[in-house]
């Protein structure tokens, strides 16, 4: 049972532009149409939790990506688009409540996702592994994927792999001091 985190950054920390654009991270070159990874990393995950930025811009995508539970944390959203009502459900409240009563529905490994929602975990304490892949651009500002979280964490790198000329992935593991 654990939260993990699977994202993309720039060399300058951003996982988006200020105004939530990832066109940067979508137009990196792949000629091998490769997702690097992604299937199987979804394999060992129950459900998604992310929040109401990521849900919005997810949705706007071409087709739904997910195949697992998807669940969003926000106080402020209220409904799922109709289209994917047995997909995506609202969670709200405190995360430690959602969390076990997630893993009372077995959804025991948990994708965490969104830069406000690995804040939040974070804070809790709640981040049992983080797999970054580092893209090698530098947007300048952005959404940051850490921000200021008020806290210290450990994490020792488990694993490091370049992925192509353009990215790295490094594979982290919460440490105990």
């Amino acid at each position: 049972m654990a939260n993990y985190v699977y994202i993309a950054c720039s060399l300058d920390g951003f996982i988006a532009k200020l105004d939530g654009d990832i066109d940067w991270l979508i137009n990196i070159p792949n000629p091998k149409n490769d997702d690097y990874g992604f299937s199987k990393y979804i394999e060992k995950i129950d459900g998604i939790i992310m929040g109401r930025n990521t849900f919005e811009t997810v949705v706007g995508f071409t087709e739904w990506s997910y195949q697992k539970p998807v669940f969003v944390l926000s106080n402020s959203l209220k409904t799922i688009p109709s289209t994917l009502k047995d997909k995506a459900e609202i969670v709200s409240g405190d995360i430690k409540t959602i969390i076990k009563n997630l893993k009372q529905r077995g959804i025991n490994n948990i994708y965490v996702d969104g830069g406000k929602t690995i804040q939040s975990f974070l804070k809790e304490d709640l981040i049992d592994e983080m797999i970054i892949t580092t893209i090698a651009k530098i947007l300048g500002e952005g959404i940051p994927l850490f921000g200021n979280i008020g806290i210290e964490k450990h994490f020792k790198i488990e694993k490091v792999e370049i992925l192509n000329e353009y990215m790295v992935k490094t594979y982290y593991k919460r440490e105990e001091i």
